[in-house]
């Protein structure tokens, strides 16, 4: 029987990259996906991909920053599609202004970064919590190998703060949720080819050169090496796991 059959799940972020990949792979394993993203466009291809590949999806769109239509969201999937027992956190989205720069660029990340990922995690969380409580649900949130460290690379201290607290809210629910059997734990991907960052790839091969060289496995990531993980994460296999991050990072943390 496929690992995630008989499984509702929400996936964020879904119009592109670790999203789509993680959707796709949880139809893959019998999931019913629900894909959500701020993208109309692209997260309609991402549902229609997965249909076209003989699974179950519906796609609706969502900005995490919002609450009152997250919660929405959630009352709208509860109707339309059913019981959600998953969900993926994945909608992030990156800066790189650091603190020195411009007061406009620094203030603007800050609070664009920290609304999408982190409020943003709070808010579909929260909206969707009573669903996973009363049906044991599993919730995989996207962390970073920038949970635990600062790139010497560009980077905004709000992503890194964001990905911090994203580790720090993975382990403080699964803490308070445990007694009602839902189990929370995060993924900690490394440098990912994903549209996000398709730009600096391009412009930039030496920043590529550097996560390499840092880098036991030699290569960058792709969206794919995400989804082992999270199907493992959201399955019967990791039913003792929770409160943990699981790297995906080609070993970056361990040199």
């Amino acid at each position: 029987m496929p690992l995630l059959a008989n499984h509702i799940a929400v996936v964020t972020g879904a119009g592109s990259g670790i999203g789509r990949a993680i959707a796709a792979g949880y139809a893959r394993e019998g999931a019913h996906v629900v894909v959500l993203d701020i993208n109309k466009d692209s997260v309609a291809a991402t549902a229609q991909q997965i249909l076209n590949a003989g699974g179950k999806a519906d796609s609706f769109v969502l900005d995490v920053t919002r609450r009152d239509d997250c919660i929405a969201m959630a009352k709208q999937v509860a109707e339309k599609v059913g019981k959600v027992t998953i969900l993926v956190n994945n909608a992030g989205i990156v800066g790189r202004n650091g603190m020195t720069g411009a007061d406009a660029g620094v203030i603007s990340d800050w609070e664009n970064i920290m609304s999408v990922n982190l409020t943003g995690v709070f808010n579909v969380t929260h909206a969707f919590l009573p669903a996973l409580r009363a049906n044991k649900g599993r919730i995989v949130n996207l962390g970073s190998i920038q949970s635990f460290l600062h790139l010497r690379t560009p980077s905004s201290p709000a992503y890194t703060a964001s990905k911090h607290g994203v580790l720090g809210f993975t382990r403080a629910l699964a803490a308070e949720l445990g007694k009602d059997g839902v189990r929370v734990n995060a993924i900690g991907p490394g440098f990912i080819e994903t549209a996000i960052n398709e730009k600096v790839r391009a412009s930039n091969p030496d920043l590529v050169n550097t996560f390499l060289a840092h880098t036991p496995l030699g290569r960058t990531g792709k969206p794919e090496d995400i989804v082992g993980p999270a199907i493992f994460l959201a399955s019967d296999l990791a039913g003792y796991v929770t409160g943990t991050i699981v790297m995906a990072d080609g070993g970056y943390l361990t040199v």
